[in-house]
């Protein structure tokens, strides 16, 4: 109890009340962000990607690559969830983080890409399930004769999983997410050594470790890795999901970046085995990259084992972890919508923003997002390529999310804006007007022309805005205009400065390469449209914004009950 207390105290110094029960304890929190990466199964789904442009060489040395950058990234996200834990990640660590003048319309953008970005994935990932099952049902009967409206209709039964799941038993997710963990590493030594046990010729050394290939008719190989290397970017992408659940784990500050940086570890070093595994075993590459299932993967079960039995349960073992991350990520994307929607950032925000009061879910906006998501599912019907860039947004709307709140901190941590962890602001240090002044309470009598069901905005009075662009709360402090203070995680020093520009660098390059097409010559129905859909969500975003926004989104909203306790006294320290 007295942790709960705790939790909900650092929250509140974040301007939220405690609304959402915290189900999830480090180990339960470790076996979701474990699961959500999933990434051997992801090497599985996406492994034409990669080989197609790159070949098996280009595979493994760019998975190399990527993990590592990747960690990168995500070490500096977890700064960021150690800092502010708050469920609404990316945009409000924006709004914290960017200069005064154009932090509300950064946040406002960030909070679309970024929940647009979630949505994508959902409908990713269930498609993947939808898909699986498809190909399975392909290996089982040759002869059926698979449509994609069939592959939409699996990947709706999918969905309604999901939502069993996430708003019919949420008690049970914790649980579900530790079983799901044991599952994901027992079903990863069951297949890596039923490959290795079965498969009756081993691809020759050379064939895996010095093997290009250039499918897309790129100019030269050199364009072709950089092309296939998003194959493996996609393999990692998702490792925040954990920060949107950071207002249902305890003690977040410390429990979200290990299971962050844990699962990434871990999961890293299962998918390159599985990487290395399935080249080994690849045999007639014309028959796997061409298999009727759809998947090579499960051609290669089936050539390995000799057995249409054997390859359904190792497919179904593959099936049954790709909906299950589904499920979670569900889960992150409701969360999302549910905490941009609590500050007035999305249509219809008064009702999405509501939560069960006898489940503590998000119920409207976890249907919301898997109602979109099933709708997204349509575009596959009329063509895949299409669809291919659904799940491109989810490489440029997640990442274009991580680069802007990342690039800020790299700043401050330059100017050295940042408080080592602890420190306790003395009153002289403070904006006092920035406090207990601004918020109009009910029963309070309005002064500055606030009404008095209004929440307050941190940083939204024009005396209480810092000419440095210093955040609005600070870690520790109930005030409205603190200088940011380290949470009890992050790389200190150089190393954290020098790890903080790799990963702002890599992003950039991550994001150039995620909008190019797969393969030349470029038509109309092979064309990338990326990144149409991902600048078109923050142009039209921002110029929504300018014409009706920003006459509702001020920035990350502090609740009432919170304003109330912060009337108590003007900086309140957590131990």
């Amino acid at each position: 109890m007295a942790g709960d207390d705790s939790d909900s105290a650092v929250l509140a110094l974040l301007g939220k009340k405690q609304v959402l029960k915290r189900r999830f304890s480090f180990i339960s929190m470790f076996g979701f962000a474990v699961c959500e990466l999933i990434t051997w199964e992801t090497v599985l789904a996406l492994f034409s990607q990669s080989f197609d442009n790159g070949g098996p060489a280009g595979a493994i040395y760019g998975f190399i690559i990527a993990w590592s950058s990747t960690l990168s990234v995500y070490t500096v996200i977890s700064e960021l969830a150690s800092m502010a834990p708050i469920a609404g990640g990316q945009y409000y660590w924006v709004y914290m983080l960017a200069p005064v003048r154009y932090k509300t319309v950064f946040s406002y953008v960030i909070g679309w890409l970024t929940s647009l970005a979630w949505i994508a994935t959902v409908a990713t990932e269930t498609l993947f399930a939808g898909t699986i099952i498809q190909g399975i049902m392909i290996l089982d009967n040759p002869a059926y004769a698979a449509k994609p409206w069939q592959g939409t209709l699996l990947t709706w039964v999918v969905i309604l999983g999901c939502i069993l799941i996430n708003v019919v038993l949420p008690s049970l997710l914790p649980r579900f997410e530790v079983f799901i963990l044991v599952f994901h590493l027992a079903g990863f030594v069951a297949i890596v050594a039923t490959l290795w046990a079965m498969t009756p010729e081993y691809s020759a050394p050379k064939d895996v470790w010095a093997t290009a290939l250039n499918k897309g008719g790129w100019p030269t190989q050199g364009l072709s890795y950089c092309i296939g290397f998003l194959g493996n970017v996609a393999t990692f992408v998702g490792a925040d999901a954990s920060v949107h659940l950071a207002e249902e784990v305890s003690n977040p500050a410390k429990n979200i970046p290990r299971a962050i940086l844990g699962a990434m570890l871990i999961n890293g070093a299962v998918g390159f085995i599985m990487m290395v595994t399935v080249l080994y075993c690849l045999g007639d590459i014309e028959k796997v990259v061409n298999t009727a299932t759809g998947y090579p993967f499960i051609q290669v079960f089936f050539d390995s084992t000799g057995s249409i039995v054997g390859a359904t349960v190792m497919a179904a073992v593959v099936l049954i972890l790709t909906w299950s991350c589904a499920i979670g990520i569900t889960t992150t994307a409701s969360r999302m919508t549910w905490s941009f929607a609590r500050d007035n950032g999305l249509p219809a925000s008064k009702w999405l923003s509501k939560v069960d009061p006898r489940t503590k879910v998000p119920v409207i906006a976890c249907l919301v997002v898997t109602g979109i998501s099933a709708l997204l599912t349509l575009i596959y019907i009329g063509s895949d390529t299409a669809f291919n860039d659904v799940i491109s947004l989810t490489i440029t709307g997640f990442y274009g999310s991580y680069f802007f709140p990342a690039a800020f901190l790299l700043y401050h941590r330059i100017k050295g804006n940042i408080l080592p962890k602890g420190t306790d602001l003395p009153p002289d240090d403070m904006d006092t007007d920035a406090g207990l002044q601004n918020f109009e309470l009910p029963g309070d009598t309005p002064s500055h022309g606030h009404n008095e069901s209004e929440k307050y905005t941190p940083g939204s009075k024009k005396r209480s805005d810092s000419p440095s662009g210093s955040p609005d709360i600070g870690h520790g402090h109930v005030i409205a205009q603190a200088r940011l203070i380290w949470g009890p995680w992050h790389l200190p020093g150089i190393i954290g400065t020098i790890n903080n520009a790799y990963a702002c660098v890599y992003m950039i390059f991550v994001i150039f390469w995620s909008v190019w097409p797969p393969a030349t010559p470029v038509t109309a129905s092979t064309m990338n449209y990326s990144a149409v859909v991902t600048g078109g969500v923050m142009i039209l975003s921002t110029i929504w914004y300018f014409v009706r926004a920003r006459k509702v989104y001020k920035g990350p909203t502090v609740d009432k009950e919170v304003a109330r306790v912060m009337r108590v006294g003007s900086v309140v320290s957590v131990s």
